[in-house]
C-alpha cells in the first residue's frame, strides 16, 4: 500500500466550528448506504451547509474534521430516507473507483463512527444513557464513568509463497469460485505474527516463516483494521478448515483462479506477487 497519507488533506477534530454558513461535505448513511450526488456521470459527496437544504434531517450526526479546508459531517437516516433528486444510495464497496480515494477513505471513517454511535448509545457496563465527549472520539457514561471509543477490530492477511507459488483459497463466505488469501481477526493476547502463524495453521494446516509486513487498509465493512503481511511455507500438507475455508491450492503467476479487486489490501498483495513471479 503505497499511496499518500490521507492527513495531507484531511485533518481530524472533535468540535464543530462555531460558524454555520460554511458549506460542508455530508457522508450520509442510510443503513450501509452512503448518499451520493451524480453529476454528469461524476459520482459527488454532498456539499452543503446542512442537509435540511435537501429535506433531510440525519437522527444523529457526528463531525469528522476538515478536508481541504472544507467541515465534514457524517449522518445517520432513518430506513424510509429516500435520495433526493440527482442523489442515489450505493453500497460503499461499489464507490471505490468512483470517488477521490481520500474522500473513499473518509467515507469509511464516516461509515464506522456513525455505526459505533448507532451502537454505543448506552453504557456497556451499566445500561445508562451515554453522552459523546467533545475532546475526543468517545461515549461517556455519566453514571458509572465509563468511557467506550470507536470499536476497530485488527484482521491479518497473509500472501504465502512456496517455490514461486501462491497459496490462494475459497472463503465459505465469499460467493462463486472466487479464491483469496488466508485472513482472520487477531485475538486477544497474541502479536500480529502469532495471528498469522495460527490463522495459517487453523485454516489451511501449514506452518509459515520470514513473515515480514507488507501494509495496512481501514476496511469499514463494518470496522476492521486489514494488517497485510507476506509469508513463506515452512511445512506441513494443506488441510482446509471445512468451515471458513473450503478449498485451498497453490496457484502459480499465469494461472490464477478469480480475485479480490485492487480495491482491497488482498488485491494489492496478489499484485506484489505477480509483479515478483511473472515473466
Amino acid at each position: 500500500m503505497h499511496r499518500e497519507s490521507i492527513y495531507k488533506r484531511y485533518t481530524p477534530e472533535f468540535t464543530p466550528p462555531t460558524e454555520s454558513d460554511k458549506s460542508a461535505f455530508w457522508f450520509l448513511f442510510n443503513s450501509t448506504e452512503l448518499l451520493v450526488e451524480i453529476n454528469n456521470s461524476q459520482v459527488e459527496i454532498p456539499f452543503l451547509q446542512y442537509p435540511g437544504e435537501m429535506n433531510i434531517t440525519p437522527l444523529r450526526s457526528q463531525y469528522l474534521g476538515t478536508f481541504n479546508g472544507h467541515p465534514c459531517y457524517s449522518g445517520e437516516l432513518t430506513p424510509e430516507t429516500e435520495a433526493p433528486g440527482g442523489m442515489v444510495f450505493k453500497d460503499m464497496r461499489s464507490l471505490y473507483e468512483c470517488l477521490d480515494e481520500d474522500l473513499y477513505l473518509l467515507a469509511g471513517r464516516a461509515s464506522q463512527i456513525v455505526t459505533w454511535d448507532r451502537t454505543h448509545q448506552f453504557c456497556g457496563q451499566c445500561g445508562a444513557s451515554t453522552i459523546t465527549k467533545d475532546d475526543e472520539m468517545a461515549k461517556l457514561c455519566p453514571e458509572c464513568g465509563f468511557t467506550s471509543f470507536t470499536r476497530l477490530s485488527p484482521a491479518v492477511i497473509t500472501a504465502i509463497i512456496n517455490d514461486g507459488k501462491l497459496l490462494m483459497a475459497r472463503h465459505s463466505r465469499t460467493p462463486g469460485d472466487m479464491y483469496g488469501l488466508i485472513a482472520g481477526f487477531v485475538e486477544p493476547g497474541e502479536t500480529l505474527t502469532e495471528a498469522v502463524e495460527r490463522e495459517t495453521m487453523e485454516e489451511v494446516g501449514l506452518k509459515v516463516k520470514n513473515i515480514e509486513y507488507f501494509g495496512s487498509q481501514p476496511w469499514p465493512y463494518p470496522h476492521s483494521l486489514m494488517i497485510g503481511f507476506t509469508a513463506e511455507y515452512d511445512g506441513g500438507q494443506i488441510r482446509v478448515d471445512g468451515k471458513e475455508i473450503t478449498n485451498a491450492k497453490w496457484f502459480g503467476a499465469d494461472d490464477l483462479p478469480r480475485i479480490p479487486s485492487k480495491m482491497s489490501i488482498a488485491g494489492e498483495l496478489i499484485q506484489w506477487y505477480l509483479d515478483k513471479n511473472s515473466h
